[in-house]
């Protein structure tokens, strides 16, 4: 069967991403991949309203992205929206700012399509899709957790945790200090609490019968851990996905983090400079989950969401 040449731009809480894949038969293969950091969630969180300087970056973000697209020879354009489009009381100044300057119509997805999709997109790795997964997929504005075995699920939500949605409640002095830390963890761990242990830990149990669990790790930050242990450059996909992390390492990682001010943050090498404020709550959000649902690795995965949404046409 001949492949279609699909994309996808995917609008999120801290950056816009933009997918380009040739799809045929259930398989995706990117052709071209791009991120802009627009921060859509800043200021945002107060008053669940979208500011005006971020939606005008967004915009021209994605009108940037759906000319490359083009330029790629994509037969489609799909334009998503998630956490931040979803929460906004605003949310049509951002998909009219999008449509002025591109002319397509933004989809502003709900928190259970995203989940779904998060788990569609990571089952397109064949290994993975062999075990039991919890999956994690924190963005700036949510974090879906997702339970399965290949294309059968048995949980999916989303939660309202995020890193720049953390960060903007919690904000850390430079260089953070110790209460900076507990106080962000507490809250984490107290929303663990009160709101994902009743519904997860119900289906967790359930799903350890069919054998051991991989908690797996989707989008940007461990993306970043992985660059930061293998000390890379660039995005690689293949090395990233090669890299496994123990509780330790996540540990080490975030000691390490949590102790340098934001100018050397962003020298680190594999940690990219514009994501060397939220690394800080990304991290956090993993290690918690490492610790209160006891898993020892992290499994990390490149695909995710847009995967999915590009072959859903």
């Amino acid at each position: 069967m001949a492949s279609l040449r699909r994309a996808v731009i995917d609008v999120g809480t801290n950056s816009v991403k933009l997918l380009v894949a040739d799809v045929a038969s259930g398989g995706v293969c990117p052709v071209h991949e791009d991120s802009r950091q627009t921060r859509l969630g800043r200021g945002f969180y107060e008053m669940h309203r979208l500011q005006p300087e971020p939606i005008a970056l967004t915009a021209v973000a994605v009108a940037e992205f759906v000319g490359v697209a083009r330029q790629q020879k994509s037969i489609s354009i799909r334009v998503i929206a998630t956490s931040a489009a979803r929460d906004a009381i605003n949310a049509t100044e951002l998909t009219d700012a999008i449509f002025r300057a591109c002319g397509l119509t933004t989809e502003i997805i709900t928190g259970a399509r995203e989940a779904d999709w998060a788990f569609q997109g990571v089952a397109t790795d064949a290994e993975l899709a062999k075990h039991p997964l919890l999956l994690l997929d924190v963005g700036g504005g949510s974090t879906e957790f997702i339970l399965g075995h290949g294309a059968r699920k048995t949980f999916a939500h989303s939660f309202p945790l995020g890193t720049v949605r953390l960060m903007e409640k919690f904000p850390s002095s430079d260089p953070p200090i110790p209460d900076d830390f507990l106080q962000c963890r507490d809250w984490v761990k107290n929303l663990f609490a009160a709101e994902v242990w009743p519904l997860l830990g119900p289906a967790l149990k359930q799903e350890k019968k069919a054998g051991t669990i991989r908690l797996v790790g989707t989008g940007g930050t461990t993306s970043i851990l992985a660059g930061l242990e293998k000390k890379l450059e660039g995005f690689d996909r293949e090395k990233i996905e090669s890299v496994v992390l123990t509780f330790d390492q996540v540990v080490a990682h975030r000691k390490k983090l949590w102790r340098l001010p934001l100018a050397e943050r962003r020298e680190i090498p594999g940690l990219p400079p514009n994501r060397a404020d939220v690394i800080l709550t990304g991290v956090l959000i993993y290690e918690a989950v490492m610790e209160e649902f006891d898993f020892p690795q992290l499994y990390i995965s490149t695909r995710g969401l847009r995967f999915a949404a590009v072959m859903d046409e």
